[in-house]
């Protein structure tokens, strides 16, 4: 299965999501209820639900609920400000008339004001007032899925391969993700490749957790190269080294050659655009990126070749 059916069962997923979200903005929303109820992994769904959307889960349910209250605040005069917040999830008034003002340009109970005072006009304006003012969602929020014609950054082309495990060893980093890795490559991950004899092999990079959702301080990543099985490692200066495996199977592959933000926009259309109309989905091993004993870097501009693989399994 793959094009429009494939994008179908995509695009009924997310609103089957977007439907529960609606129905329950009062209750603690779970990540892995949600990703239950899309059938996907809860190990990739957040990154996702991100790169369908334009917004984080959170920014979406956040926005959701606002909007939600914005609704009752014009709708139901008699519902204090304190029951409108509570009704769609909000722990306190206070947190509730913050992140309203942040998003509407004004306190909730001025947002009622303001909607009854227009209610009688001439024009019968009654909604999306202050809009000029109000905190919008990003500008490449989307309400669904992308179109299937948005181009690939930089032709990015994407194939389908069998990977055999591949034994690794990898030293571990946490922070955030991107400039911070670069350096942990230059200055810790170079000298311990050369102390163990492991120059000139493939090397991994394994970033295990969503930065949308763990704070940057707890992101783990893991600079990995391939070993014989049972190698001896020496550890580097300031940390061990460990052995592990990286899953074999099926991955969705593409190379291409750019910065840390050429790289990012690679894996955003492959989640946004390319994986939807794939007739596949992801399923539960990390993604990765590889650097081949050919890859070239350029310290200068940050610019590397490098291969994006993307675990698949069918939809």
């Amino acid at each position: 299965m793959s094009g429009p059916n494939s994008r179908g069962i995509y695009e009924a997923r997310l609103h089957r999501v977007q439907a529960h979200i609606d129905a329950r903005l009062s209750e603690q929303l779970a990540l892995p209820d949600l990703a239950a109820v899309a059938h996907f992994s809860p190990y990739h769904f957040h990154r996702l639900f991100a790169a369908w959307t334009g917004q984080t889960l959170g920014d979406y349910v956040r926005r959701r609920r606002l909007e939600r209250a914005a609704t009752r605040l014009a709708s139901q005069p008699r519902a204090s400000v304190l029951d409108v917040a509570i009704g769609v999830g909000f722990g306190s008034g206070e947190a509730f008339a913050r992140a309203f003002k942040e998003q509407f340009g004004c306190s909730p109970s001025g947002w009622r004001a303001r909607w009854r005072a227009g209610a009688g006009n001439a024009t019968g304006a009654k909604s999306n007032l202050d809009q000029a003012a109000r905190t919008r969602a990003p500008d490449d929020a989307a309400p669904c899925l992308p179109s299937p014609n948005e181009p690939s950054p930089a032709g990015l082309r994407v194939s389908l391969v069998e990977l055999p495990a591949v034994p690794v060893a990898y030293l571990r980093c946490h922070g955030s993700y991107g400039p911070e890795t670069t350096r942990f490559w230059v200055a810790t991950v170079t000298p311990w490749l050369a102390a163990n004899g492991l120059k000139g092999r493939s090397l991994y990079g394994v970033s295990h957790d969503d930065p949308d959702i763990v704070p940057a301080a707890r992101c783990r990543y893991d600079a990995c190269v391939r070993i014989e099985p049972g190698q001896a490692l020496r550890d580097a200066a300031d940390r061990r080294a460990f052995a592990t495996t990286l899953a074999g199977g099926r991955y969705a592959v593409a190379s291409l050659c750019g910065d840390n933000a050429a790289i990012n926009q690679a894996w955003r259309w492959m989640l946004r655009v390319w994986l939807p109309d794939s007739g596949l989905q992801l399923d539960d091993r990390p993604t990765f990126e590889h650097y081949p004993p050919s890859s070239l870097y350029d310290p200068a501009t940050g610019r590397i070749e490098c291969e994006l693989f993307l675990p698949v399994t069918p939809l």
